[in-house]
């Protein structure tokens, strides 16, 4: 685990050759962060920055597993992810986070990554997720399942069901085919 002091990088500091990074986090890293969706994980982040003319160029690449909640059965489920994220950053009046290009401010000169960590780790999370076929939790598979039947034969029972004046017009449209 690391603390959140070595995820902040002090921008004057670094010289012009490439600086690697690396940090392993685990469930202390997603509790520390305020607001974070994803609360359990161990994900190896590995990197560096580089500092050019004007403004730094910051490599991220994460990969390990989350924990996430099947859409299926609502179960906790663990999620591989693997992404790579590039970043611009450069030195300016006010910290902003614009697209690609976050800007840092002169006077402070401090870039915290646990955020845009966070972000990458997210954003590597398929928007669905389930289980294996047969990992599901079996009683919320047959809820499921029950639900779904009764749900699919009130709709059935509602299209027997037609208004007689519809009915009455439906003939004469027959009739005229």
């Amino acid at each position: 685990m690391c603390s959140p002091e070595q995820m902040k990088i002090d921008l004057k500091a670094l010289t012009e050759a490439e600086t690697p990074l690396s940090w392993t986090l685990d469930d202390a890293f997603f509790a520390m962060l305020d607001g974070a969706q994803l609360q359990h994980g161990s994900v190896h982040v590995s990197g560096s920055i580089r500092k050019a003319v004007g403004f730094f160029e910051l490599l991220l690449k994460v990969d390990g597993t989350v924990e996430v909640a099947c859409d299926r059965c609502l179960d906790p489920m663990t999620q591989p992810i693997a992404a790579e994220q590039r970043l611009t950053v450069k030195l300016g009046t006010e910290y902003t986070d614009d697209d690609e290009v976050i800007t840092v401010a002169e006077d402070d000169a401090v870039l915290d990554t646990a955020w845009l960590i966070y972000e990458t780790i997210a954003l590597a999370v398929p928007i669905q997720h389930v289980h294996q076929p047969g990992d599901c939790n079996v009683a919320m598979m047959r809820k499921l399942e029950e639900l779904s039947a009764a749900r699919s034969s009130d709709a059935d029972a509602n299209e027997e069901a037609v208004d007689p004046r519809w009915a009455a017009l439906l003939k004469l449209k027959d009739n005229k085919q």
